[in-house]
């Protein structure tokens, strides 16, 4: 597996692998997510220009999880390089905040989701940040009990800092608490090593929605 930063050609694969990993919502009864529209080019240009949207390619490898701080001097995405996951992040007081992450389900139960965690988790601590933080669903298989698998914990109302607290009233805003949500933090340091899973394993896809993250790593 490669985890690299994201291109400019590889954006339009970015909605369709959102597109692909909002299925699986439909069988919850979560019609709604499953059908929300992807992130829109200019705002997935925006992340990519910042230098905080990154993707994977290459399930087939070890994850590499050291940030990639050099700049991306090279050609366009060839077809063996396209990716099949992929991580936004914003610095929400001093922490760095996953906007979102979702893995194609055709390459979900391969470690995507979580190699991508913990690729933005050493970027985190190589910008200074002091935590991980994400908001998501909290009964949803592939949402809060799969993070709290890799190490993520769940805040409690008095733990949410300003920035959280703004995020969470926007979700409100646009309808994503007809399901429990909850935000959740973790420790840069705490990278959970993955258990070997076979190729050939039952794949389950993950997502969430727009303001969300999504893995069923997702």
């Amino acid at each position: 597996m490669r985890i690299r930063s994201a291109r400019r050609s590889d954006l339009r694969r970015l909605q369709d692998i959102e597109r692909a990993a909002g299925e699986p919502f439909r069988a919850l009864g979560m019609a709604d997510v499953a059908d929300d529209e992807p992130p829109p080019l200019e705002l997935l240009e925006s992340y990519r220009a910042a230098g905080r949207c990154w993707v994977a390619t290459h399930p087939d490898t070890r994850p590499d999880t050291r940030p990639d701080t050099r700049p991306d001097t090279r050609p366009d995405t060839p077809a063996d390089d396209g990716p099949v996951g992929y991580l936004i992040a914003d610095p929400v007081d001093g922490a760095a905040h996953i906007e979102q992450v979702s893995v194609h389900p055709s390459a979900a139960r391969l470690g995507i989701g979580r190699a991508l965690i913990d690729h933005v988790a050493a970027w985190a601590e190589s910008q200074g940040l002091t935590a991980l933080t994400l908001t998501t669903f909290s009964d949803v298989p592939w949402n809060a009990p799969y993070y709290t698998r890799i190490g993520f914990t769940v805040l409690s109302e008095d733990q949410l800092t300003e920035g959280l607290r703004r995020i969470r009233a926007e979700e409100v805003g646009n309808g994503l608490d007809r399901r429990p949500r909850v935000c959740m933090r973790r420790e840069p340091a705490r990278i959970v090593l993955p258990r070997p899973v076979a190729l050939s394993s039952v794949r389950t896809p993950a997502r969430t929605s727009r303001t969300d993250v999504v893995s069923g790593e997702r």
